[in-house]
């Protein structure tokens, strides 16, 4: 679940762009200006940042320069400055995308997806490597030990989508949320339990045991090893 930093010193814009957002599955946190926006973004983990122009102490501009002095996060400016000038310059001080007001919530959530889309498939790097299981993006492939295991497209898809989240527990609605998204064959509820129980067999050394994959009683599950990106 992305973790979204809203900075907007509109209250009715923001209170509606929590609750659509938050509705869509975001984590959201939300500054009425620059001081508050800058202290959260020094303590919290976000995966990206929706930015006013225009704040009570200053400029989404600034902050926009700062964070770029330190982090690539994905950045949106939202603003009621459409002027040529002003996109050109939200864009070159490292912007990823400028949205002008009044905006339609589904062509704002369309955008974020795609940003968030874009971020994560550039950060990944070409593989991602966990204990003794190595998956490659660009070949659409998996190892272990070296030697290539044979996945379904879904089997794949599921994996890919566990070792993108490490330590962290996913629902069983989001795990089929994230499979319905790309487009692929219809998976309900019920053969979710076949897929993960297939997929364990293909990669665990003992599937009864595992040691990637693990059941979190009520919740999930999650893929309980660390990952390295190379």
């Amino acid at each position: 679940m992305s973790k979204i930093l809203l900075v907007e010193d509109d209250s009715t814009l923001a209170i509606g762009l929590e609750y659509s957002l938050k509705n869509e599955g975001y984590e959201i946190d939300v500054a009425n200006n620059l001081f508050k926006a800058r202290e959260l973004f020094s303590v919290e983990n976000y995966q990206l940042i929706l930015l006013d122009v225009m704040l009570p102490d200053g400029n989404g501009y600034e902050f926009c320069k700062e964070i770029r002095e330190e982090s690539n996060i994905p950045i949106i400016f939202l603003t009621a400055c459409d002027e040529e000038v002003n996109v050109v310059m939200g864009l070159d001080i490292g912007a990823d995308d400028y949205i002008s007001k009044p905006f339609r919530i589904r062509e704002l959530i369309s955008r974020i997806k795609s940003v968030l889309r874009r971020y994560g498939e550039d950060s990944l790097g070409k593989a991602l490597v966990s204990g003794d299981i190595k998956l490659y993006f660009l070949e659409g492939k998996v190892e272990k030990y070296g030697e290539e295991v044979s996945l379904t497209p879904i089997e794949y898809k599921l994996l890919a989508n566990f070792m993108k989240h490490p330590n962290q527990v996913l629902s069983r609605s989001n795990i089929l949320e994230s499979l319905w998204d790309t487009g692929g064959e219809f998976v309900d509820d019920n053969t979710l339990s076949v897929y993960i129980k297939r997929l364990r067999e293909k990669i665990e050394d003992n599937s009864s045991t595992p040691i990637y994959i693990k059941t979190v009683r009520g919740l999930g599950y999650k893929w309980d090893m660390d990952i390295r990106r190379v």
